[in-house]
């Protein structure tokens, strides 16, 4: 491998999943209360990381699956799940439909991360970065969500008339610059469908399913250094569309080979959408 540190690059660890012959699965934090408890195997390999804003002309949402914006925030606290969240909801709708052309912006999770302690609290529980690469849904669990969050009738409506749903994540650093734990983010183009692993995520109340991904010198990966919080990561999860676009985008958290301990935490908060397309 490289020097851990060479020009618009570093080296670093990723957590990928071990194929087995079972179906993988694992217990979420919200049975847990803390970090999510897995029934599979795992690996962590090095890999080397792009910097995102060397490449920013060629990142797209429908190419590599992630795009950068800078974008500040009119809310101060995003720690309150009050009417600041509901404030802050509303002001990404707005930049999803800006930014994509969307005629449906739709809010439906709310989930702050935190590298220190125990994490960052939540409604449901606490939170750590998510150090797994993964792909929030499926090619089963995004169109169950869609009809989930945005309705049966809207779905139909939608993909009926020849429209478009598209599942993304919002990311933000609630403090910056990140120092800790940053996102790395694979070009959704470099991934072939068969290292995705489906895997059961397992609820109080359901089961859902998300993708692993199984590691491969071929997959290209990027973060965006020193992200602060006036800038925003949009991560595509999944695509109504099957026609050679990215459709999954996996992504993890990792610890910077020169990492300081004593650094602020990571904390950062994630907003989940679902955006349409009227045919």
């Amino acid at each position: 491998m490289p020097d851990a540190h060479s020009l618009n690059r570093v080296v670093a660890d990723l957590t990928f999943t071990i194929r087995q012959d079972a179906k993988p699965w694992f217990e979420s934090s919200r049975i847990t209360g803390g970090l999510p408890r897995y029934h599979f195997g795992s690996e962590d390999r090095p890999v080397a990381i792009h910097d995102m804003r060397a490449d920013a002309d060629r990142l797209s949402l429908d190419a590599t699956g992630f795009e950068l914006h800078r974008h500040e925030t009119a809310v101060d606290n995003l720690y309150d799940d009050g009417a600041p969240a509901s404030a802050y909801d509303r002001e990404t709708g707005d930049l999803l439909k800006r930014l994509t052309g969307a005629d449906i912006a739709v809010v439906f999770d709310r989930t702050r991360r935190s590298d220190a302690g125990a994490g960052a609290a939540n409604p449901d529980g606490m939170r750590m970065p998510a150090a797994r690469v993964h792909v929030d849904y499926t090619d089963d669990s995004g169109p169950k969500r869609a009809r989930d969050v945005l309705g049966g009738e809207t779905v139909d409506r939608v993909l009926g008339s020849g429209g478009r749903i598209v599942q993304i994540n919002v990311w933000r650093p609630i403090r910056g610059p990140v120092q800790r734990s940053p996102l790395a983010l694979a070009d959704a183009g470099s991934v072939p469908k068969e290292d995705l692993v489906a895997t059961d995520q397992v609820f109080p109340d359901r089961v859902g399913e998300i993708y692993q991904l199984a590691f491969s010198p071929a997959h290209r990966w990027y973060w965006a250094p020193q992200m602060e919080r006036g800038e925003v990561l949009l991560i595509k999860g999944w695509d109504s569309l099957d026609d050679g676009r990215a459709r999954y985008t996996p992504h993890g958290a990792f610890a910077l080979p020169d990492q300081d301990p004593a650094a602020p935490p990571r904390e950062s908060i994630e907003l989940r959408t679902f955006v349409a397309f009227e045919g």
